[in-house]
């Protein structure tokens, strides 16, 4: 089981003492100490360089490993007594005070910030008042990321309402979170009992969670290596053009891409790549008059041949009588229906 977000920060605050007292240590033998695969401490040792004594981007640790050894090459120039700036004692002050109030935030955890920004408002002094004037309200993805960190630590099932915009539907399903990761965007890696499947929710996607009493108890998985992204197509896979107007520029956010491209009408001509062309027939029954796909031409036709099949059925299921919802589409919440089911 991955740990959590701030099970990860206190271990890498650990690392970076520990590297200190033992220059040029093996990669093994810190995985060993601290019970992460090696893999695991690369990708903290990729963090580590980006982090340092100040927000504005200077005295950060030159950190870096061969594959065998770990070198830290500044630790003297980072170690002296840290001042902060006015802005830069405001803003952790603030960031800290609005972290204490996450929901589902562990109590231990809470303390411990407490106490922290207690000692920073000390010795931050006149500015701690400035910042004091100062507030920051987290939108709806910072109370799911806690329910969610907090689930993963005390391992227990939830329940999410998750809004998809390919289909433009809400669903409902119990999942067993496996990770947080953070890939543009911040998603939730589970083992979902509907599915039964491993998938990947967008956290700003999560409509509703639940925190459930339920064990969590996904199946054994291997993590993925996401550090060239959330889905990664293959340069062999075939690439698909698609062009969309206004109304069709989520696919740009939604589907991994080669290039977006501007178009003089508002829209976008989006490539990307793909193992399985045929699976974005359902993507251009969804985009209607906003898109279509240009590329490969076989693809394009099949396309227009299912919106065609499409619209037969619901003109057939219309002239039998029936609501069209019933026998050619799908119904959803907002009373609109899809033909032919598709969504």
């Amino acid at each position: 089981m991955a740990a959590n977000a701030i099970d990860q920060t206190r271990r890498m605050l650990s690392l970076v003492t520990y590297l200190r007292e033992r220059p040029g240590a093996r990669v093994g033998d810190v995985a060993r100490a601290f019970g992460i695969s090696q893999d695991e401490l690369i990708s903290d040792l990729d963090v580590l360089p980006l982090c340092g004594t100040s927000f504005r981007g200077g005295d950060l640790l030159d950190i870096d490993t061969d594959g065998e050894r770990i070198w830290w090459h500044n630790p003297d120039d980072v170690a002296e007594p840290l001042r902060l700036a006015a802005d830069e004692a405001t803003a952790l002050l603030v960031a800290a005070r609005a972290v204490s109030t996450l929901p589902g935030l562990r109590e231990s955890d809470r303390l411990a910030l407490l106490r922290a920004t207690a000692k920073l408002e000390e010795a931050a002094g006149e500015a701690a008042g400035a910042s004091s004037r100062l507030s920051v309200t987290f939108e709806s993805e910072g109370g799911v990321f806690a329910d969610v960190d907090r689930a993963i630590s005390e391992r227990r099932r939830l329940w999410i309402r998750y809004y998809s915009p390919a289909r433009d539907q809400l669903t409902e399903r119990e999942i067993d979170p496996i990770r947080l990761v953070s890939v543009g965007h911040t998603y939730v890696e589970a083992w979902c009992r509907r599915s039964e499947a491993r998938r990947t929710f967008r956290l700003d996607r999560v409509a509703e969670i639940k925190v459930l009493d339920e064990p969590s108890a996904p199946p054994e998985v291997e993590l993925r290596d996401l550090s060239a992204g959330l889905v990664q197509p293959a340069a062999e896979d075939p690439e698909v053009v698609v062009e969309v107007g206004p109304g069709g520029r989520w696919v740009a956010e939604y589907y991994p891409h080669d290039s977006a491209d501007e178009l003089p009408d508002g829209g976008l001509r989006i490539t990307l790549r793909t193992p399985d062309p045929a699976s974005l027939r359902r993507l251009a029954l969804r985009l209607g008059r906003d898109g279509h796909i240009v590329s490969p031409q076989d693809l394009a036709d099949s396309a227009r041949r299912a919106a065609r099949e499409a619209l037969a059925a619901y003109d057939d299921a219309g002239t039998a009588g029936e609501a069209p919802g019933e026998a050619a589409g799908e119904t959803y919440e907002d009373g609109r229906t899809v033909p032919g089911g598709q969504s």
